[in-house]
């Protein structure tokens, strides 16, 4: 059985080709740059050459690419979207309009001249597999597994950081295990915009699992084997945009809590950290310091055993009077968000559950 699973974040996407007839050690695996990276790679270049672009495909992830159109802008040049790519920035087209990006329509897309023709989209599935087959590797899969952070398409005049932080709150309370944040494509919530555009870019008779990047990261930390062995834990995905940690023990979430980690110093991470771990934390605080919020479902579940941290700015906890263990699932922390997908993959195809799990212990 072979699946792939890409983890899209917003520095790199990462890569593993899940091969149940191999050590997983041994299973293929890439750290390329991120989708939104390479977008705005292509647009600097545009502003170097003082050129206008034309922005094509689908909602994708932000970040790099949202700020290169903004400099693109700055610097008195124009940028042009197609509706599906202009949602990328805000599902509100009115507020794209705002930000100065003109909207155009396929036809007139097709029209223009002399414009830098840059494609939006997260799964770059047809590089993907170009890259395996300069090796002699053809890519040849049972079935696909994505991850993406979306926040939703928030209602009109409500804020998309809470919305976000509502579909967190709606998975843990619908059976409270870190697969609910995964979705078989036929499931996918309407209202998760970039995980239905990311599912609907690949034309694929195959099984297609889309989850939730954070969530991801989480579940990959579990299989490394110290931290699968602790009864309680507090599990701190430190992204590079994004900041989502766990209180888990007892097989059952106690709280979270979700922030920007561009937003946070070590100190205040370490004070959420603490608060998390003793049941205190307050939606409101996280809110009001423009992270996405925070729950505690328990406030008086068992304090976690250990602070296990992963993700690309874990060095933000590095010498951290809380002393965390930092996970190294199978060997490889980058690819825990891809290990992360493989065991939700499990969880959602119970026909596939045994040998997955069989291969990830090592069997």
């Amino acid at each position: 059985m072979k699946i792939l699973a890409v983890d899209v974040g917003t520095g790199t996407q990462d890569i593993l080709l899940f091969d149940s007839t191999r050590e997983i050690e041994n299973c293929l695996k890439m750290v390329m740059p991120s989708p939104t990276v390479l977008v705005a790679e292509q647009i600097k270049a545009a502003t170097k050459k003082q050129q206008p672009v034309l922005l094509m495909g689908t909602i994708m992830g932000g970040g790099p690419s949202g700020w290169a159109a903004e400099d693109h802008l700055r610097a008195g040049l124009k940028v042009y979207a197609t509706t599906g790519a202009a949602r990328s920035f805000n599902d509100d087209l009115a507020e794209v309009e705002k930000m100065g990006i003109r909207q155009v329509s396929d036809d007139e897309a097709g029209a223009l001249k002399g414009v830098k023709r840059v494609e939006m989209r997260d799964f770059y599935l047809d590089e993907i597999t170009s890259a395996f087959e300069s090796f002699g590797m053809p890519l040849e899969v049972d079935a696909y597994a994505v991850a993406v952070f979306d926040h939703g398409n928030a209602p009109p005049d409500y804020s998309d950081r809470r919305f976000r932080f509502d579909f967190l709150a709606e998975a843990i309370q619908s059976n409270g295990s870190l697969s609910a944040f995964a979705f078989m494509r036929e499931a996918i919530p309407q209202r998760m915009t970039r995980m239905l555009a990311t599912a609907n870019s690949v034309e694929t008779h195959l099984p297609l699992l889309m989850m939730d990047t954070a969530p991801a990261a989480v579940l990959g930390a579990l299989e490394d084997p110290y931290v699968r062995a602790l009864e309680r834990k507090l599990i701190a995905n430190v992204g590079n945009f994004h900041t989502l940690a766990f209180h888990l023990g007892d097989g059952r979430i106690h709280g979270v809590f979700e922030h920007h980690t561009g937003e946070l110093t070590k100190a205040e991470l370490e004070t959420y950290l603490t608060k998390l771990a003793q049941g205190r934390i307050t939606n409101d605080e996280v809110f009001g310091d423009m992270g996405h919020g925070a729950l505690v479902f328990d406030a008086h579940a068992p304090g976690p055993e250990d602070l296990v941290v992963i993700g690309p700015r874990r060095g933000l906890l590095r010498d951290s009077a809380l002393r965390p263990y930092f996970a190294v699932p199978h060997g490889d922390m980058m690819i825990a968000g891809c290990f992360g997908l493989v065991r939700a993959f499990a969880d959602h195809k119970p026909e596939w559950k045994d040998e997955i799990e069989r291969t990830l212990a090592g069997r």
